[in-house]
């Protein structure tokens, strides 16, 4: 089984300088042979030194239409590589990616250009929504001067939540926990979470779970009723569309609520609820689980789905 660390993004979001400058270290040296695989050739060029020094061949497929299992199969053959890395052409399509059966991607990354972001995310949103959704680390570098990092992580987080999000400027790491601006004011021991505030609220409690204990969330959504869940628990929250019309997701967090079992899915309630951390078997491990203080029926609200696009 061959290990596959996938490396996309558009052109010149930093791909190749975040590969040159992983081979260059000493944690990700192996012994045997590493197959790195461009499916594009920006401005950054790989030396023959590192390539020498990290025991690493280069391979560059220009047409998609060589990308085949059949071609990446006869590479295999060819260079016998422990690893395989590979610079995938940001252009091409990531939903129609085909490996070799013997090829298992380890990990995903992708890279951003912070300063080209709001233009592709604009232009080109599909292609980038297939590039994050399977990400495990997303990098957004040369983010000197931009102001409005906060809603580009809201963004991303809507396409893929269990990311880890990275901003770098020139000197290094930004902490965005620090600049993050909420639509509502934490200062108050309840929280009226409106269409926007809803959204970003659930975003933001993902990660920051700690910030809503002790505070109590107001907010209308529908109801779900999980064929696995207890008999005292329910999901409320709201359709999202995180790319476009095609692309819709529920958000919503497991909610203990002795009233469970009489409630109609997808009926609209208003729901009063506190907030913890907590194991939950559908988490695959610790996340937010909502106690409902009360639940009540509600009107549908005139904008039904929220709209992260």
């Amino acid at each position: 089984m061959r290990s596959v660390y996938m490396i996309n993004g558009f052109l010149e979001s930093g791909k190749s300088e975040f590969i040159r400058y992983t081979l260059e270290q000493p944690y990700f040296r192996i012994r045997e042979k590493t197959l790195l695989i461009l499916c594009e050739e920006g401005e950054v060029e790989f030396e023959s030194r590192l390539l020498r020094e990290s025991r690493t061949v280069l391979e560059v497929i220009e047409e998609k239409e060589d990308f085949t299992p059949e071609y990446l199969t006869a590479l295999d053959r060819k260079h016998k590589p422990e690893r395989v890395i590979i610079e995938y052409n940001g252009m091409w399509n990531y939903k129609e990616l085909k490996l070799p059966a013997n090829w298992r991607i380890e990990q995903q990354i992708t890279t951003i250009d912070a300063s080209t972001f709001a233009m592709y995310y604009t232009n080109m949103r599909s292609l980038l929504a297939e590039m994050l959704r399977a990400s495990e680390l997303i990098i957004f570098n040369r983010c000197d001067g931009i102001e409005d990092l906060s809603n580009y992580k809201r963004n991303v987080k809507a396409i893929n939540q269990k990311a880890e999000i990275i901003f770098e400027d020139a000197n290094g790491e930004i902490d965005m926990t620090l600049e993050e601006e909420l639509p509502y004011d934490m200062k108050k021991d309840v929280l009226e979470l409106d269409d926007t505030g809803y959204g970003v609220w659930y975003l933001d409690a993902l990660e920051h779970a700690q910030r809503y204990e002790g505070k109590k969330m107001v907010f209308i959504g529908r109801v779900l009723k999980p064929k696995t869940f207890p008999k005292d628990y329910f999901v409320p929250g709201r359709m999202a569309m995180t790319c476009c019309a095609d692309d819709m997701t529920f958000l919503g967090f497991a909610c203990e609520y002795g009233g469970a079992a009489k409630l109609k899915e997808y009926d609209w309630v208003k729901v009063t609820a506190s907030l913890s951390w907590e194991y939950w078997a559908d988490y695959e491990g610790e996340g937010p689980i909502l106690h409902a203080l009360s639940v009540e029926p509600a009107k549908a609200p005139k904008k039904e789905v929220i709209d992260f696009s």
